[in-house]
């Protein structure tokens, strides 16, 4: 393209203020800058859009001509401009959590990010950590909060917050009435776990680092809701998140149970691509999350 929009720019001011020092002005040029916008513009075109008198530059046939395009071409540029610096405010973000954080933590994130940033969209994806990890990596997600530890050299991992895992069994299971629980208890249970790949197994074995080989895991399944009512029936024990457990121990459905000697503690994590641009949605998550201090954004 042999033209520029500042160039169109000083075309423009020049034909209103038919005086180059005022047009140079008004765009805060200088005026040797203006002059010589305006002379490349006609000589890379061999043609001239005004008439000198002195000072006062006036519209020739061929300026009359190509004023009105050429307003009408910059008021679209400025217009693209408008929609490019609001744009990052507007588009969709796509998080990925892991089940306990997407179905328990989430929801009332998401609706704050909603209420205070109202033309941005939140699309949620809930998948264990591994699919989370995968799909941060491959760029399909803007933002991950997973509960897994993991080490991945193409990821950005932070620390959100504290958790805990608690063992638990419904009121009528006999491991309900003692105090605590020995080895012994544990590998004679029957375990109803999550399955391999999330975190909240990941982190449920290594507090049970020595003993995993000795349990007898009778069911993996995918969804704590399910896991949770399948013990309330008095079949098996499990460990889950605090999170989605306090509700159900409030009411009495189900019995936390003491593990002593086992740390069941654990942190949520945000992960991000280290190539993922930030955003303006991303950033405004970030901060909604407490990660002011995020590695990106200092």
């Amino acid at each position: 393209m042999k033209f520029t929009l500042r160039q169109l720019q000083v075309f423009l001011a020049t034909a209103h203020h038919e005086n180059i020092s005022q047009a140079a002005q008004s765009l805060n040029m200088s005026q040797s800058a203006a002059s010589e916008s305006l002379k490349t513009l006609e000589s890379h075109f061999n043609m001239r859009f005004f008439e000198r008198h002195g000072k006062t530059l006036k519209l020739n046939e061929m300026g009359r001509q190509f004023w009105p395009r050429v307003e009408s071409l910059l008021v679209q540029a400025e217009t693209l401009e408008k929609e490019f610096i609001s744009q990052p405010s507007i588009g969709t973000l796509k998080v990925g959590a892991t089940l306990t954080i997407g179905n328990y933590l989430l929801v009332p994130l998401i609706a704050e990010y909603m209420s205070k940033f109202g033309k941005s969209k939140v699309e949620l994806h809930v998948h264990n950590t591994t699919k989370i990890v995968e799909d941060i990596v491959n760029f399909e997600l803007d933002v991950g909060l997973i509960e897994g530890e993991i080490n991945h050299p193409q990821l950005l991992i932070t620390p959100w917050r504290e958790d805990e895992l608690i063992p638990f069994c419904s009121g009528s299971h006999p491991l309900a009435k003692k105090s605590q629980l020995s080895d012994q208890d544990l590998m004679q249970a029957e375990w109803i776990m999550r399955e391999s790949g999330s975190g909240t197994r990941q982190t449920f074995e290594r507090a049970m680092y020595g003993l995993m080989p000795k349990l007898n895991i009778a069911l993996e399944l995918e969804h704590t809701e399910a896991i949770k009512r399948a013990v309330s029936t008095g079949f098996g024990i499990s460990c889950l998140s605090k999170v989605c457990l306090e509700d159900a121990f409030d009411r009495g459905e189900l019995v936390p149970l003491n593990v002593p000697n086992r740390n069941f503690r654990r942190d949520f994590y945000v992960i991000m691509q280290k190539q993922k641009y930030l955003s303006k949605p991303i950033m405004q998550w970030l901060k909604l999350c407490g990660l002011s201090h995020y590695p990106q954004l200092t």
